[in-house]
Order: C-alpha cells, then structure tokens, then sequence
C-alpha cells in the first residue's frame, strides 16, 4: 500500500516478509497473483458491516436514532485511512485489473448495499419507509454519507474530516435520505 503496485517488487515483498524471494515465489506465481490474494483477502472483513445493516429494528419510535447510528458507524468505517487507501489502490490498478476490481466490489461493497437494499425492503414492508426501488435506495443513503469525505480524500491523498465532520455528515445524511424516503 506504501508504493502502490507498480512500485512494489518482488524483492521488497520479500524483504518485508523477512524470506527469500524464492520463497514468495513458492506461495504466489507471480506479483499479480499475490495482489489479487491481498485484494481480495480484505472482502471477508465486510461481514461486520453487513451484519449492521441487516440488524436495523423495525421500530418506528427509533427509526431516526437507528438510522443515524449505522450511518455514523458506516461512515466511520468506510473513511478509516486503510480502507480508503486499499479503496485507491485498487482503483488505480482497474485498467490493468479490470477483474480484480470487479470481484473486490462485488464481494464488498456491493454485498453490504444488497443487504442494505434488503433491509429497506424489510422496513417499507413494515410502513416505516416508502422506497420503489430498495437497491438505488441503498446506494442514495451510501452516497449522502460518503461522497465528501471519501472525495476529499481520494483527490487530496489522505483522509481530510474531523470526527465532527463525520457526525455532520451522518446527521445530515439520514435527515436527506428519510426526507426523500419517509
């Protein structure tokens, strides 16, 4: 993550490992396959995050409240520096990649909006929410919560919010989105 993967050789994948090159060999055929292997090995933390979008109670007294706290810890976790670097790397790397990044956003984040969408879908059928179309829903609320910090940080290189940015940006988020969905 430190050099991107043009950067990064074999040799300093080795070095960093404390074996031989030989031996990175004898596990991962070539660099690519060992970007995939990392790539991809960062899905499976994902389930967290799935289980906090699937587990949002139908109480309309709480609606707001419940709302608001996946949206901070989504937020949270989603804008962690590591992840928005993993987020850029692969990026950067989807021309070379195109199959790598496709599979990195099918089993991430793709999988929490179709939880998400579920879970929409759960709420609307309980009242508490009128959404059509449950999946564009999910992305409308993924979008209010992450479009400027995850901006902000893919152009300038670095995370740029403050907690109480990102308790703005949570708030403010789930005040538009049952605004529009209510």
């Amino acid at each position: 993550m430190a050099k991107g993967y043009a950067g990064t050789s074999m040799d300093d994948i080795a070095k960093l490992a404390a074996v031989s090159k030989q031996t990175v060999y004898k596990h991962f055929a070539d660099k690519e396959k060992l970007f995939a292997e990392i790539v991809l090995a960062t899905t499976d933390r994902i389930d967290a995050m799935i289980d906090l979008v699937a587990d949002i109670p139908a109480e309309a007294a709480s609606l707001d409240e419940n709302l608001a706290r996946l949206a901070r810890r989504f937020v949270a976790t989603l804008t962690q520096p590591q992840v928005l670097q993993l987020r850029r790397l692969v990026i950067a790397n989807a021309e070379a990649f195109p199959d790598l990044g496709t599979a990195w956003y099918e089993q991430g984040f793709e999988r929490v909006l179709d939880t998400l969408a579920g879970t929409f879908r759960r709420l609307t059928e309980e009242g508490l929410l009128h959404i059509d179309d449950p999946l564009l829903a999910a992305n409308h609320f993924a979008g209010l919560l992450l479009w400027i910090p995850v901006n902000k940080a893919m152009f300038t290189g670095s995370p740029q919010h403050t907690e109480a940015d990102l308790d703005h940006y949570a708030a403010a988020g789930v005040r538009a989105f049952l605004a529009a969905y209510r």
